[in-house]
């Protein structure tokens, strides 16, 4: 089984991209729903963060409070590295724990969706990286539209790599300005030269 990483840009289409993959019936672990899963309440990376951050950053439900913990580490890069040391290491061992399951049903390829993949020294644990991308004004627009203001999308940003480099260093680059459509025939030229024989073909709304 062959296992490549998918990356990008926040909003430059990670998700569409899995969502497509998922319709070719490529098995795909997305880190973002791991780092969900492991703060909920009673989890001890939620604990964790909490003795970090303080109690401010969880509700009275005993909820991770997302937006509050946003803003304090997209304010300062030293409190992002607090919590991506508490994160990250449980993230990664929980992709490759879902990797390795995978395995035992023997696809010929497997993918997962690290946003901070090269931020992370993640690329050699990968047979090829597959980056999405799009203009920076596509980009703007996207994450306008998630209701963010200008001030969050820059410092969203700045806590990753230029989407120029990491499309320097992807194996691939889908680029998603097009539409769902154009997006899929991408994939599907890759999934060719990988060798992958697409099984089902879903049709994306």
């Amino acid at each position: 089984m062959k296992t490549y990483g998918l990356t990008g840009g926040v909003g430059m289409g990670k998700s569409a991209a899995a969502d497509i993959l998922r319709g070719f019936s490529v098995p795909v672990v997305d880190t973002d729903d791991i780092a969900r899963r492991l703060v909920q309440p009673g989890e001890p990376a939620l604990a964790e963060i909490q003795a970090a951050f303080g109690n401010e950053i969880v509700d009275a439900d005993g909820r991770l409070r997302r937006s509050e913990l946003a803003r304090i580490i997209f304010a300062d890069p030293a409190e992002r590295e607090k919590l991506e040391a508490i994160l990250h290491p449980r993230i990664r061992t929980a992709w490759l724990a879902q990797v390795e399951s995978f395995r035992k049903n023997n696809p010929p390829l497997a993918v997962v969706v690290v946003p901070l993949l090269f931020e992370t020294r993640a690329e050699s644990l990968f047979d090829k990286v597959v980056c999405v991308a799009c203009s920076a004004a596509s980009q703007q627009q996207r994450l306008l539209a998630r209701g963010w203001d200008a001030e969050h999308i820059q410092q969203r940003l700045a806590a990753q790599w230029p989407v120029a480099v990491k499309i320097a260093r992807a194996d691939f680059v889908v680029w998603t300005e097009g539409s769902v459509e154009v997006h899929r025939q991408q994939w599907q030229q890759i999934l060719k030269k990988s060798n992958y024989q697409v099984r089902t073909a879903v049709a994306l709304r």
